[in-house]
């Protein structure tokens, strides 16, 4: 593995630790105090600078996400709050959501509360019930390789009921030590008897430090559209200091770019020029997220630059975010018919001292 600035071999790494965790690797941790009391956490380090908490509690989500140290994530005020708290009725999903580096949205309703289209009674609220949903069958393994030490994390998360639509999302989460990077793969499956819509909306939340008032973001979009036509369709790339009662705006990005060399694949990519260590000093850092587009055709963002709510969200997805009756009368809306499966793949990576070309590479 390369780590510290040189290649290592499995024998010379463990003639050095007492265990692997000295360096990095895995910890299973549970909180303790006021609305996150029983919340179970894996933390994730990969030895090179990037740390995780993976939520198996919360739908096997990412809350807190570092680099060396310094946050990449947002938090939200409610923090890792249990889902026990959670209020599934209209905009309810706001007072116990996480922030953190992943909320899975879905697996049914994406976007504004709504009505089911299977029964106009079934209210529907904000973003579902996947990120307050705990998994189950949770496993956290680490394993030596040859040489390479390896991470996966797996768990299951089910939105079930009688009388209505049986969905369940299988996940995995790759990690390995030495590298600042991870692959996500989701397995959505109906295990009903019905057709069921299916909705899913990866949101990724960037927060200070990274997001700064140099910040630049870069889209493989070519054309881009905010929900609000009163709002600028320019300046969706850019980011700035807090702005006291600032409104949210939300972007659709047309016609994704494929990456270079990657058919099906796309990618954001956030460019820091002068991202803080914990050393008093700064340094170009890029962090990219890729997905592959032929499941996740559409891009969304979320661009908030408010006080204490100063937060984008990077949002690959199957939908818009108008809800389940908006995506059935556009013809949109994805069905999975009973045993359909739908797989989707994502990969997070952090690079330092990279020179921004404004490339898709």
């Amino acid at each position: 593995m390369k780590l510290y600035g040189r290649s290592w071999t499995r024998q010379e790494i463990e003639a050095r630790v007492g265990r692997i965790e000295q360096i990095g690797g895995l910890k299973g941790i549970e909180l303790l105090d006021g609305r996150e009391k029983g919340v179970e956490q894996i933390q994730v380090r990969t030895g090179s600078g990037l740390t995780a908490y993976v939520t198996p509690t919360k739908g096997f989500d990412i809350s807190l996400a570092e680099y060396g140290g310094v946050p990449l994530s947002w938090q939200s005020p409610n923090g890792d709050c249990h889902p026990f708290f959670f209020n599934p009725v209209g905009k309810g999903w706001l007072r116990s959501a996480s922030g953190g580096l992943l909320m899975t949205c879905g697996l049914s309703q994406v976007g504004t509360p709504s009505r089911a289209v299977s029964d106009e009674n079934t209210k529907l609220g904000l973003h579902g019930r996947a990120h307050h949903t705990p998994a189950k069958l949770i496993s956290a393994e680490g394993y030596w390789e040859n040489d390479e030490y390896r991470m996966i994390l797996k768990g299951d998360v089910e939105e079930t009921g009688m009388f209505v639509p049986n969905l369940r999302l299988k996940r995995e989460i790759h990690f390995k030590l030495g590298e600042n990077r991870f692959s996500l793969k989701d397995e959505v499956e109906n295990i009903g008897f019905q057709s069921a819509p299916h909705m899913i909306l990866y949101h990724f939340n960037f927060g200070f430090p990274l997001m700064d008032e140099d910040t630049m973001v870069h889209f493989p979009s070519k054309k881009v559209e905010s929900i609000d036509k009163d709002v600028s369709q320019t300046d969706y790339d850019n980011w700035q200091n807090p702005e006291a009662n600032i409104q949210e705006k939300v972007y659709y990005h047309r016609d994704i770019k494929s990456m270079e060399g990657r058919h099906n694949w796309s990618q954001v990519t956030i460019f820091n020029p002068h991202f803080p260590t914990p050393f008093n000093h700064s340094t170009p850092l890029s962090v990219t997220l890729k997905w592959c587009t032929d499941t996740l055709p559409n891009l969304i963002e979320w661009k908030m630059p408010g006080e204490k709510m100063h937060v984008l969200g990077i949002e690959p997805s199957n939908c818009l975010v108008e809800g389940q009756e908006a995506e059935q009368e556009n013809e949109t809306l994805v069905y999975l018919e009973p045993g359909e499966k739908r797989t989707y793949q994502l990969e997070f990576e952090v690079n330092e001292n990279l020179v921004d070309n404004n490339s898709q590479s």
